[in-house]
């Protein structure tokens, strides 16, 4: 069995939806599936300015908090964040930044890896967010696996981000659409799919 880590960050839950449609399509492709959020930096007066930053994280507080040894259990990792100012959130980038012992004992090597993100609006930095996540997957020698245009709804107007599944909230909570959940849904299952694949040709060499 192909083991799953769905890990996000999520203020106010578009990536949240979107990380547990990948995590339910990766579970119905045979997978073993572990979903996980990060720990959050901001503070809580912060938080707590903020209404539905506040009633989301109520809302999740009962979702596990992802450690290193989720990383090395995994065969495949699907890291899910917003944008801000076209990079990952501080959030997730601080759990990745903790990784430093994994990468030197090269227990990262080979994992299969996918990103997707949300923005506000259109050209909030979607690309340049997934973009930015793989400078991490080239230094732990990971094998980064697209959603591509491999599969009829990433040529939907709404998709159309071969670099991972992307939503538009326009600053709406929980705002995600079902094409994209279509998009992330397809991601996590190819990810399986090659994961499945290569985990039966480093067997058989």
């Amino acid at each position: 069995m192909t083991n799953v880590a769905v890990i996000y960050y999520s203020s106010t839950g578009n990536v949240h939806t979107m990380a547990r449609a990948a995590a339910e399509s990766a579970a119905k492709a045979g997978a073993e599936v572990r979903l996980l959020k990060v720990a959050e930096l901001a503070p809580a007066s912060v938080i707590a300015g903020n209404q539905a930053w506040a009633d989301h994280a109520a809302a999740t507080a009962d979702v596990a908090e992802a450690t290193l040894a989720d990383l090395e259990w995994a065969d495949v990792i699907l890291f899910g964040t917003p944008t801000r100012y076209g990079l990952p959130a501080a959030q997730l980038k601080q759990f990745i930044d903790t990784t430093g012992g994994l990468w030197f004992q090269g227990k990262l090597v080979n994992k299969v890896v996918s990103s997707f993100t949300s923005t506000s609006t259109a050209h909030g930095g979607q690309e340049s967010t997934l973009l930015a996540l793989n400078n991490t997957f080239y230094h732990w020698g990971s094998i980064i696996v697209p959603p591509g245009f491999a599969d009829p709804v990433q040529f939907d107007p709404a998709n159309g981000n071969p670099y991972g599944a992307s939503s538009v909230s326009g600053n709406t909570p929980d705002n995600v659409a079902d094409v994209n959940l279509g998009s992330v849904e397809f991601q996590a299952r190819r990810a399986v799919e090659i994961a499945a694949a290569l985990g039966r040709g480093f067997l058989a060499a």
